[in-house]
């Protein structure tokens, strides 16, 4: 049942990114849909683009091991970052990348200060396609989790089959079939939650665990400057993330932006509470019925989603509760893909001799090539999917956009 389901949630990712293609014409359309996009799917997809995996299994794995000290502070702190990012960045970039007929940061940059010199573009394009790549596989990574605690597959494997996925909708429809299939994927992830979370709520209700005394660190808060700096830090990585900033790039009106924001803002505070939550239910759901590797020596605490989801889900739901976790990864490394391909046909000035059309396919194979290289990355890395997702996010303090 839940190999159907799956089945069916890919096949739909699939057909929309067969008819974006056939609405793409040329690589303008292929980079931002032709700044086409309303407010809504705008806002969804760069709230789901901005999350990825890390929203259902890296934070309450977090919280799961460490308590609300991570999950509090990440939480007001990305919330903020991206509220300040849709009302001061947002208006300004959609005009100013309108005026100086540019599509991508590198290029406005170098638009926007003048530089002749090529300096601030090689720089800002160089920054992106090593930094990137980190953070597509990381978003690899993360459907490898998935895939091997649901199926029992190999991690070769579960790789393969979301790297696939991920590019066969990219390299068809560029930006369109990306925002679309992020806002599909946005909605299922809050769906997703949010059931988990009633049902995990009922199914410790009538107990009378105390999670404090299972786990005292668990509600602990520091309020440490140092501490509560340092992690509240990742806000400020939304305002140099080109793949939210390309969502400013793209939406189809300034005038729309104020909704988006609004949109935008409202689905981001209510899955970051729904994920932290579940992390909590998890403590006192693991202490009645331990959960299989989450918990105890050699457990994965960021695997406390997946296991909630397989034992409080009939097997008719839990296919697409899974999916929802394909849907956060999924959601991240397409968006990065067309980041990555964008900087290299607007960026490199290689392939500025090429026409529109030959640049949007060039534009997909190199979706084809960076995604080759970011799974290689993935395979050979050990390291945990919120650690790889903060080596990547933390290089976009280099690339602040001065407006």
């Amino acid at each position: 049942m839940i190999y159907l389901q799956f089945g069916l949630y890919l096949a739909l990712m699939l057909g929309i990114g067969y008819y974006s293609m056939r609405r793409t014409h040329d690589n303008q359309d292929f980079i931002i849909g032709g700044r086409s996009l309303g407010p809504v799917t705008s806002a969804i997809s760069a709230g789901a683009s901005d999350m990825s995996g890390w929203l259902l299994l890296g934070l309450p794995g977090a919280v799961f091991a460490s308590g609300l000290v991570e999950g509090v502070w990440i939480g007001v702190g990305l919330t903020l970052g991206a509220y300040l990012n849709w009302l001061i960045v947002a208006p300004r970039l959609r005009v100013a990348t309108e005026v100086t007929s540019t599509v991508t940061l590198p290029s406005f940059l170098a638009a926007r200060f003048e530089d002749n010199s090529g300096v601030i573009k090689t720089v800002s394009t160089l920054v992106i396609l090593f930094f990137f790549t980190l953070y597509v596989a990381s978003g690899l990574k993360g459907g490898t989790l998935l895939f091997a605690h649901s199926f029992g597959a190999s991690e070769e494997m579960a790789l393969y089959v979301t790297a696939f996925v991920v590019i066969s909708y990219t390299f068809l429809g560029g930006y369109m079939a990306v925002c679309w299939t992020d806002l599909i994927q946005g909605i299922l992830m809050l769906a997703a939650l949010f059931a988990c979370m009633m049902l995990g709520y009922f199914a410790i209700a009538g107990s009378d665990v105390v999670i404090s005394e299972v786990k005292p660190q668990a509600f602990q808060f520091s309020t440490s400057f140092i501490t509560g700096a340092s992690l509240m830090a990742w806000g400020f990585g939304y305002f140099g993330q080109p793949h939210i900033l390309a969502r400013f790039i793209g939406i189809d009106d300034v005038s729309h932006i104020p909704k988006a924001r609004r949109i935008g803002i409202t689905w981001m505070i209510l899955t970051l509470v729904i994920s932290v939550s579940i992390a909590l239910i998890g403590i006192a759901y693991d202490a009645v019925h331990p959960l299989a590797g989450v918990s105890g020596e050699g457990g994965n605490p960021e695997r406390v989603f997946l296991a909630l989801t397989e034992v409080l889900f009939h097997p008719v739901f839990a296919g697409f509760i899974l999916a929802a976790v394909l849907a956060a990864v999924m959601s991240t490394a397409d968006s990065q893909l067309l980041v990555l391909t964008s900087s290299l046909t607007e960026d490199i000035s290689l392939f500025n001799k090429y026409d529109e059309k030959k640049k949007a396919w060039i534009s997909r194979f190199g979706v084809i090539g960076f995604a080759v290289l970011a799974l290689i990355i993935a395979a050979n890395d050990d390291g945990s999917i919120l650690a790889m997702v903060g080596y990547a996010w933390g290089a976009s303090v280099l690339h602040l956009v001065h407006l």
